[in-house]
């Protein structure tokens, strides 16, 4: 089972992000303070001894896991940041402003955050775009304020960056499927955004489209040969 908490503290947040490597659509980020008292699930089996790093689960069990998340931990929020803006800001900026919106929006304050990576949520904070939130000076002293901790991994070692793992990469998915049904032919039903050989062929075939992530190597470089 997964470590309930790295400070301690009862009110400690987990965050993560999922989405940083794609070629289109947004980058995905949910927070969540787990609940201080842990129920039980199906009156033996704890819950939390199911969750995991998502890209350890399959999609169907993210799936299954989504909604009893949302129900039982004691706050949750998720952001995307859209592909104008990580165009704008760069995808390192938009990861972790995802993330710092996603805490802005819980219903409780943290008294901690634990964030997955090697950067820290405050170490950027204030980014101005033209298509994306603009923090006000409340929201930044608020960030400030809250201690925080990146933990290389800690998808794998923490139950609350887990479970924001699993609703950032479900939230993320759904999004990537609604808009499939505009743009058909890129299958981002299946591949989600992902550069695999099918959506890379995809663009060179049918071009860009408002979802794609411009400033993005869409397609490989071509080499060719001065004769």
């Amino acid at each position: 089972m997964l470590l309930k908490s790295y400070s301690k503290l009862n009110f400690e947040a987990g965050t993560d992000e999922a989405g940083r490597g794609c070629l289109a659509g947004p980058v995905t980020a949910a927070a969540v303070i787990l609940p201080t008292i842990v129920s039980n699930f199906d009156s033996s089996e704890n819950l939390f001894t199911l969750i995991n790093d998502s890209k350890q689960l399959s999609e169907k069990k993210r799936f299954i896991l989504k909604p009893i998340i949302e129900e039982l931990v004691q706050s949750f929020s998720v952001t995307h940041i859209y592909n104008e803006e990580i165009d704008e800001i760069n995808i390192l900026n938009s990861s972790m402003k995802a993330m710092q919106e996603s805490i802005l929006k819980l219903n409780t304050t943290p008294e901690y955050i634990i964030v997955d990576g090697n950067r820290a949520l405050n170490a950027k904070l204030g980014l101005k775009s033209n298509s994306g939130k603009i923090f006000t000076e409340d929201e930044i002293e608020i960030l400030k304020s809250i201690p925080n901790q990146s933990i290389i991994k800690g998808d794998s070692k923490y139950l609350s960056i887990a479970a924001a793992s699993i609703l950032a990469k479900t939230y993320r998915d759904e999004y990537m499927e609604r808009i499939h049904e505009e743009f058909p032919m890129y299958n981002w039903k299946q591949n989600k955004g992902y550069p695999t050989k099918e959506h890379r062929e995809a663009i060179r075939k049918y071009g860009t489209t408002k979802y794609h992530r411009m400033s993005f190597r869409l397609l490989p470089e071509q080499l060719s040969l001065e004769l």
